[in-house]
Order: structure tokens, then sequence, then C-alpha cells
């Protein structure tokens, strides 16, 4: 049987629960996410929140975060992005869930890595995190790993998120080249489905569970699509699918004149 993951990212939750991105409730556009969840999966191992969890790094937003995955029995993983604090969202999660570290699972390992920089939004790697990535991949020799952070290391076709690339992302692939066990690159932060693979090693991002970036867009631009998640199907061999589903027959407002966010 494989292991089925559910990743969803980039809630922007406020600390008011009535706070809106882009227009969006986005405490609104998370139940509805998490509503097609329960409906969708009715058996998963691990669910995996890959940053953004919060846009004014509120406690508040946190604690109310944490409250929505409560309706799930299994372990919820998170990992910071540049909107959130990470001492306030520290204080909402086990000293077991916090990043980096190493999700054991069965034949798998899934390592979470902080691509975050405090006060900036694009993403690049402290050294501790390097170092812990090179143990973490010669620790788990003999099993398949997937790899997880905020940021992209690769550049998604967005010119304007794609100067948010992680900026030592050569570092990260000069480590993971070294072995030949490491099956998936996993994140979030573009708000958009990218799907592509690197020598080998498969390449995805997901949705938000809020407002959506356009694909292939030179500037800020916002998307009409919906909320959603993705999951994965994790197998013995190494092998992995994975399916986006994203909210239906549910109006979200968006205001689509702001130019940033």
């Amino acid at each position: 049987m494989p292991i089925r993951i559910v990743q969803l990212s980039d809630c922007h939750l406020f600390e008011s629960d009535q706070g809106k991105l882009l227009g969006l409730n986005t405490e609104f556009s998370l139940g509805k996410v998490l509503d097609l969840i329960e409906l969708e999966q009715p058996a998963v191992d691990i669910y995996l929140a890959t940053g953004d969890l919060s846009q004014d790094g509120s406690a508040a937003s946190y604690q109310r975060f944490h409250k929505h995955m409560d309706r799930f029995s299994e372990p919820v993983y998170w990992l910071p992005g540049n909107h959130d604090i990470i001492h306030e969202m520290s204080v909402e999660q086990r000293a077991d869930e916090c990043c980096p570290m190493v999700i054991e699972f069965q034949g798998w390992r899934i390592i979470l890595l902080d691509s975050t920089v405090e006060g900036s939004v694009p993403g690049n790697f402290a050294e501790e995190q390097l170092t812990f990535l090179q143990g973490a991949l010669e620790q788990t020799k003999g099993h398949h790993v997937m790899v997880c952070m905020h940021h992209q290391p690769v550049k998604v076709g967005c010119p304007w998120l794609d100067d948010q690339i992680i900026g030592n992302a050569d570092e990260l692939f000069n480590i993971m080249d070294q072995f030949d066990h490491v099956r998936a690159i996993i994140w979030g932060h573009v708000h958009q489905i990218y799907e592509a693979e690197r020598k080998g090693v498969k390449l995805f991002s997901i949705p938000s569970t809020c407002v959506q970036f356009k694909p292939d867009s030179e500037d800020f631009a916002v998307d009409d699509k919906a909320p959603g998640y993705r999951w994965f199907d994790l197998y013995p061999d190494g092998s992995i699918e994975s399916v986006v589903s994203r909210v239906e027959e549910v109006e979200f407002e968006v205001d689509y004149t702001i130019k940033g966010y």
C-alpha cells in the first residue's frame, strides 16, 4: 500500500478570522479546502503544511490553524514561509513537528527544511539547513526521500516570482546530486501548479488554500482558479503519484485590481 500524504500551503490567515488577502477571506477559503480534504481523503497518513500559514505572523492565526487541523487525527507537520513569524509559529507546534527534521514512515523519509530569511521575501538556505540536509541524506540511504520547503528551488516561469527563488539553490542541488535516493522535491510559495523533473527527481508546487497567482505572468497577476490542495501516493518502489484537487461550486470573492500582497 502507498503512503498517502496531503499537502496544503499558503493559507495566509490573519489575527482576525475576518482578514482578507486581495479581497478574499482566507479563513473561509481554508475551511472550504479542509472540507474538501475531509470529503475526498478517508485514509491519510501525513499532512504537510508548507509555509505562509499566516499573513501577519500573529499568535491568533497559528492558534486557529492548529484548531482547524485538529479535525484530523493524523500527524500534521508545518514548515515556515516568508510571511510566518517562526517564534509565534513554534508556540503552536510540538517539538517533534518543527523543521529541519526527518519524518520516518515505512520505507520513506520526508525531510523538512526552512528556506526563509528573516525580513526577506526571497528564499535562501542557512548553512545549518544545508548541513542538516547533507547529514539526513547520508543517514537515509536505503530509503526513498521526499524533500519539502517553502520557496521554489527552480524557476516556475513567472519572472516576478522567479526573482524570489531560493538564492543558493545550486548548493541544495549540489548536495542532492551526490545521492540517488531522492525521489521528489515539493514546495509552496508560488500559489500555482508546477510539475517537472530534474535528474530523475520529480518537482511539485501547489495551489494556495486562498488566492492563486496566474501562471506565466511577467508581473504580479492573480488567477481566477479556485483554492486547492495536493495529495501524493508514495509507493514502496519509490514511484510517486500526485493529484491537485480544487474546491468547486463555491464563489470566492477576489479583488483583481490589487497589484501586490
